[in-house]
């Protein structure tokens, strides 16, 4: 499902039992100097991150000052975050002229603790290669590194690196609990594009059709996965980032399936295995 660009006023664009990805929730915060928002979500552990601007953030008491370090745009600097538990109630403060913050948030039913992640804390790696079209890197802020400490919830910014090129390749999937060779996870994605007139593609191919659909996606373009293959692919010229929520329904380690007659690509793509294995 493709949600284009709009003002979303700060209320959820992926609210908590969503019909389509009922594990995901997703909202964009967009505050100036002094202003605050506040919320709690019932049933979901969430994760707050600055996609630019700096912010206070207070959960439960908890007080996790200055976070988010990027001014001009999500290439500006490394992500920074804080990990929410289920049902706490947070308050975000501005304290740079402006922000416009993220909040990624997975279905889960235990209570654990919160804690923030800096810059230092973050789980990175690159991969694949300028001659295959598939080099970027993954930015994991809820990744392995914090697997003991989270619930079902992953957090990452996925970048290009270069201008134009492929992610998500080899089409693969995660929609079906079959243990040990997939499991269910709703992914959300966020896209953005430098300059932000880019565009790009995203293709959605479910199991057994010969073809599948194609979404034009643009800088601000919120894409909602609950099936199928997914790959997607930036114009020549631009760079792609999306910030990427997954929820999963049994588990937080993510199992993904790729498309049998594209699975040979994995053996042409530098480093793809290390990316498969810090998605867990």
């Amino acid at each position: 499902m493709h949600i284009a660009p709009y003002d979303n006023e700060n209320k959820p664009i992926v609210d908590v039992e969503d019909g389509f990805v009922p594990l995901n929730y997703f909202n964009i915060v967009k505050l100036k100097k002094g202003e605050t928002f506040e919320y709690a979500t019932p049933g979901y552990e969430t994760c707050v991150v600055p996609g630019t601007g700096t912010v206070d953030v207070d959960v439960d008491g908890a007080k996790y000052p200055a976070l988010g370090n990027r001014t001009v745009d999500v290439w500006d600097g490394e992500p920074e975050g804080v990990y929410v538990p289920v049902g706490a109630k947070v308050r975000i403060t501005c304290v740079t002229e402006e922000t416009e913050t993220f909040i990624a948030g997975a279905k889960y039913d235990k209570v654990l603790e919160p804690f923030d992640v800096r810059a230092a804390d973050l789980d990175v790696v690159q991969y694949g290669s300028d001659d295959t079209k598939t080099h970027r890197k993954i930015k994991h802020i809820l990744g392995a590194n914090h697997h003991d400490k989270v619930g079902r919830l992953l957090v990452s910014e996925l970048y290009t690196v270069g201008e134009g090129g492929w992610s998500g390749f080899p089409p693969h999937k995660h929609d079906t609990d079959r243990l040990p060779d997939e499991t269910r996870h709703d992914e959300t994605y966020n896209y953005r594009f430098k300059p932000n007139y880019g565009t790009g593609v995203q293709i959605i191919q479910q199991e057994g059709d010969a073809m599948g659909d194609a979404h034009h996606i643009v800088d601000g373009s919120t894409i909602c996965l609950r099936s199928g293959y997914h790959p997607c692919v930036a114009m020549p010229g631009y760079q792609m980032y999306y910030f990427t929520i997954l929820g999963g329904l049994s588990q937080r380690s993510l199992k993904q399936y790729f498309q049998p007659q594209h699975a040979e690509q994995l053996h042409t793509i530098p480093g793809i295995m290390d990316m498969v294995a810090k998605f867990k």
